[in-house]
C-alpha cells in the first residue's frame, strides 16, 4: 500500500488504511505500507517510512506545499521496496499515491488499485490551499482528471464519491468499485452496564458532572470540519441549558479553538482532550449521550460516523450526501453551514431519551448490516484479482518487467 500521509495519526483516511490492512491480514495476505517519515508505528503492521526532510519535522495534516518533497521521498522509498521484494498489486491511497503507483506499476509490471477518498482539488479548496480562480487550479484539476482516468480500477469510500468521479470527472462507471468505509464492530461496541462505574469515573476525571448531558466529537479540528460552527452552536445550547457539555476530541489547532471557546463564552462547557489514540477512541466516545459530525465537505468521506453508529450513539450531522449515505433515515440532519440549525437539532435529541435510545439502536444495526470490515476485505481481494486479470489481458510483458517478475 502507498499511503501519502503521516500514517498512523488516528483520524480519517488513516483509519481506513489501518482497517483495510488489518482485515486483509486476517484473510492471510501480506501487506506492506509505504508512508511518510512521521507517524505512529503499530506492532501488527509492516510500515516502511521515507527519509526525513530537515525543514519539516511534524505531522502533515491536509494540503501543504511541503508534501511535494514528502511525495518525492515516498516515490523513492517505493522504488527501493519494489527493487528488493516481490508484490502482486499496488494499492494506492489518495491521488498522490495513485500517481506514484502508476509510474512504478508501469516500471515493474504491477496492476494499480486506486483508493479514492475524495477530490484532490476540492480538498485543497476546503483546506483553503487553492482557489478556483487561482493560477494553479486548472492544471491541478487536469492532473487529477488524468489520474482518475489512468487507473483501471478505483475503490471509492462512498457512493457519493462514485458519483463525483462519473459526473464531474467523466470516469467510466465500469472502472469504479464502491467500498464504503467500515467499522470494527467488536472494538466499537455500545457501553454496557458493567462499564457504568468506569464511565462515571472518567467523566469525573474530565470535570464533567455526573448528571450532565454530553455531546461527543472525535476528529480533526478545522474550519472545513465545522469546528467553528460547532462552538457557535454550543453558545446557543448553553444559553438554554446549564447541564450540556461538549467533549471535543482531536487535533490540530487545539489552542486556537480553546481561545475561540473563551471568546464565545463556552470555555467552561467544552473539554479539549487533544489527540486521542485510536485504541482509546471507543472508551472516550462512550462518555457521550449524543455524537456530532459537523463536517462541511461535500466530497470527502466521513468515517467517524461509522464509529458513532457502531457504538449506538444518536448522531447529528450536517446534511451532506455522505452523511445521508451512512446514517440513512436514522441520522438527524442540520442545515449545512448553519450553527443555529446544528444547535436546534442537538437540543432536540438531547431532550428526548427515548429518541436517543431508538436512534442509537437503529444506527448500530445499520452498521452491522452494511459496514463490516470483514465483508469489505473480501471485496478488496476481489478487486485485486480483477485488477490482476485485467492487467494480464491488457499488457504484453516487456523483457525488463519480465526480469523483475522472475527474480
Amino acid at each position: 500500500m502507498i499511503a501519502p500521509t503521516s500514517f498512523f495519526a488516528d483520524y480519517g483516511c488513516h483509519v481506513r488504511i489501518l482497517e483495510e490492512a488489518r482485515a486483509l491480514q486476517r484473510l492471510g495476505h501480506r501487506v506492506t505500507i509505504a508512508t511518510y517519515r512521521n507517524g505512529r508505528d503499530l506492532p501488527d503492521l509492516d510500515i516502511r517510512r521515507t527519509l526525513p526532510i530537515p525543514w519539516r519535522q511534524h505531522y502533515e495534516v491536509g494540503s501543504s506545499r511541503h508534501k511535494l518533497a514528502f511525495d518525492a521521498l515516498l516515490g523513492a522509498k517505493m522504488l527501493q521496496i519494489l527493487l528488493t521484494e516481490r508484490f502482486d498489486v499496488i494499492h494506492a491511497h489518495l491521488h498522490e499515491g495513485a500517481l506514484i503507483g502508476l509510474v512504478l506499476g508501469r516500471m515493474f509490471g504491477l496492476p494499480v488499485v486506486f483508493d479514492f477518498q475524495g477530490s484532490l482539488t476540492e480538498e485543497m479548496i476546503d483546506h483553503r490551499f487553492l482557489r478556483r480562480d487561482g493560477l494553479f487550479y486548472a492544471p491541478l484539476r487536469k492532473l487529477e482528471t488524468w489520474i482518475d482516468h489512468a487507473v483501471p480500477l478505483i475503490l471509492t469510500s462512498s457512493t457519493n464519491a462514485e458519483r463525483i468521479l462519473v459526473d464531474e470527472f467523466g470516469c467510466n462507471p465500469a472502472q469504479i468499485r464502491p467500498l464504503p468505509d467500515c467499522v470494527d464492530l467488536t472494538t466499537f461496541a455500545p457501553a454496557t452496564e458493567a462499564e457504568g462505574a468506569q464511565r462515571r469515573a472518567e467523566r469525573q476525571r474530565l470535570g464533567i458532572p455526573a448528571d450532565a448531558a454530553v455531546i461527543v466529537y472525535l476528529g480533526l479540528l478545522a474550519p472545513y470540519q465545522g469546528t467553528d460552527l460547532l462552538l457557535q452552536a454550543m453558545r446557543r445550547i448553553c444559553a438554554q441549558r446549564s447541564d450540556v457539555y461538549l467533549l471535543l476530541m482531536g487535533f490540530p489547532n487545539v489552542e486556537p479553538y480553546r481561545l475561540m471557546a473563551e471568546q464565545v463564552g463556552v470555555a467552561d462547557r467544552v473539554i479539549f482532550t487533544g489527540r486521542i489514540p485510536y485504541e482509546q477512541a471507543p472508551a472516550y466516545l462512550k462518555l457521550g449521550d449524543v455524537a456530532v459530525a459537523p463536517k462541511l465537505s461535500l466530497t470527502e468521506g466521513a468515517g467517524k460516523l461509522l464509529n458513532y453508529m457502531a457504538l449506538g450513539l444518536p448522531t447529528v450531522a450536517f446534511d451532506t450526501p455522505v452523511a445521508r449515505e451512512y446514517l440513512g433515515p436514522w441520522g438527524v440532519y442540520a442545515e449545512r453551514g448553519s450553527a443555529e440549525s446544528l444547535a436546534d437539532k442537538l437540543m432536540r435529541v438531547l431532550e428526548d431519551r427515548v429518541m436517543q435510545r431508538h436512534l442509537g439502536e437503529q444506527l448500530r444495526q445499520r452498521a452491522a448490516e452494511h459496514y463490516d470490515w470483514n465483508h469489505a476485505a473480501r471485496q478488496v481481494v476481489d478487486a485485486y484479482m480483477e485488477a490482476l486479470e485485467g492487467y494480464r489481458r491488457r499488457k504484453t510483458p516487456h523483457p525488463q518487467i519480465q526480469s523483475v517478475d522472475q527474480r
